[in-house]
């Protein structure tokens, strides 16, 4: 393993691979930029804040010394024909698309099932449904024509156990893994016998922490959180691994409920 704990045979999965990055522009996107940049990949980003995607984009070419290849456009991914054209964009640029990691994020809740807005789900299933449904249908023919195609969601162990203050974001993130494992049968419903190269995985955590949460908490342990460092680990090994042995998958990175 290397000094950014990224192993070989990570780097060498990802050396070339053009890879899309919605919701780039935040501590997570941010920590994957690096990651994927620093294994040689081709890093696409996007999302709706100019300025915070504009840093992450510096910072992932500064993290190689300038060596790596790091885009970043503002793309409304609640507009299925923007979304779109993104897509083929940089299809045309780079010649294909290897992957999409999928991290635009957001959360609502409250004490009590009886206290749940429904303002709270119109919120949430316009950002963790209707985004993964525009970018999977956007990149997915795409994908399937790699030779290493990647769709990677990131979900949250409470959608497998809903509790009464979380039903919104249960809800919402249950949705977007179930069309994100449809996507993973179009996968191997649409590939040749033994010849699978794309797939849809699902990595799970209980919550996200970062260098700047910690500082603002001193004190707190965070318990069973998964650090946005660790989380793009994996995000990176996806690519190490078998399209068989990872499409359809729940890669758990916490618990199980």
């Amino acid at each position: 393993m290397n000094d950014l704990g990224i192993k070989d045979t990570a780097r060498r999965a990802l050396s070339g691979a053009v890879i899309a990055v919605p919701g780039a522009g935040g501590p997570l996107g941010r920590a994957v930029l690096l990651r994927l940049a620093a294994a040689g990949a081709i890093v696409v980003g996007a999302d709706n804040d100019p300025e915070r995607l504009a840093e992450a984009v510096a910072a992932a070419r500064e993290s190689t010394g300038g060596g790596a290849t790091v885009t970043g456009e503002p793309v409304d991914l609640l507009d299925p024909e923007a979304t779109r054209a993104w897509a083929t964009r940089a299809e045309r640029e780079f010649g294909r698309v290897d992957g999409l990691v999928h991290l635009v994020g957001g959360w609502r809740g409250g004490k009590t099932f009886a206290e749940t807005g429904l303002e709270d789900w119109a919120l949430l299933e316009r950002l963790l449904i209707r985004t993964v449904q525009h970018t999977s249908l956007a990149f997915a023919e795409p994908l399937r024509r790699s030779e290493r195609g990647r769709y990677v969601l990131v979900s949250a162990a409470g959608a497998s156990r809903p509790t009464a203050g979380n039903a919104a974001y249960a809800a919402a993130k249950s949705a977007a893994e179930a069309w994100t494992l449809a996507l993973a049968d179009h996968f191997h419903t649409s590939a040749a016998p033994d010849r699978l190269s794309a797939a849809a995985t699902i990595l799970v955590v209980k919550a996200l922490v970062h260098d700047a949460m910690r500082a603002g908490r001193p004190h707190a342990k965070f318990a069973g959180f998964t650090d946005v460092k660790d989380l793009a680990d994996a995000v990176a090994g996806v690519w190490d691994r078998p399209a068989p042995e990872v499409n359809g998958q729940r890669l758990w990175l916490t618990e199980k409920p």
